[in-house]
């Protein structure tokens, strides 16, 4: 280990602060967002059971015990069927604004390791080579095995980079699709229940 940190040079111990980075936010994000937890079955049974003119109480008060990014949005909608339909419709969209970033939540950092560590690893070839050429130029060419040594010293930092960035990279992406997804079927449960809510509020007037 000891010896591989003197070969990678400095950038080793920011690659490795990358690693860590990507490592806890992979775990957090597949903690963070299961299917169970983002859309619980429970509450999307029970507000797809939402009827216009049927009492709302149930609903909203399973949505209250069971906070979340979903059933916040649906609290929203439930919280304001009584009030015009361009109200109710203003405070659905108003909470899925507030609460769907939280589905991205920590992406960024992960798109941050996947860029950055092949420009780390990178950079820390340039050191290496720089340390090569100015050994070179102080005692010589002399033993060619001491430059090939050398150019593949200089090479580990980008291989670091890339080992790192590259996994990065793909879970960044598979993160990212996923967030869209959950929010994409969160906009169309909010959408159906804004519309079946919607008969219920003209009735009233």
């Amino acid at each position: 280990m000891l010896d591989l940190i003197e070969k990678s040079g400095p950038v080793f111990y920011a690659l490795a602060f990358c690693s860590l980075i990507a490592t806890a936010v992979i775990i957090e994000r597949l903690i963070a967002l299961r299917r169970s937890r983002v859309l619980p079955r429970q509450i999307i049974d029970v507000v797809e059971a939402v009827q216009p003119g049927k009492d709302l109480s149930v609903p909203l008060e399973v949505c209250r015990r069971n906070p979340g990014v979903f059933s916040d949005v649906m609290r929203a909608g439930l919280e304001n069927a009584d009030r015009d339909w361009e109200v109710m419709r203003d405070a659905v969209i108003d909470a899925g604004r507030s609460e769907t970033p939280a589905i991205e939540r920590n992406l960024f950092w992960l798109q941050t390791v996947a860029q950055a560590s092949p420009l780390l690893g990178l950079l820390g070839t340039v050191f290496g080579m720089i340390r090569m050429f100015s050994s070179v130029s102080l005692q010589g060419l002399g033993d060619p095995q001491v430059l090939s040594h050398g150019i593949s010293e200089a090479m580990l930092a980008t291989a670091e980079g890339l080992c790192i960035g590259i996994p990065a990279l793909v879970a960044y992406n598979y993160f990212s699709s996923q967030a869209e997804r959950f929010i994409a079927e969160i906009e169309a449960h909010a959408g159906r229940l804004v519309s079946r809510l919607r008969p219920q509020r003209e009735q009233a007037r």
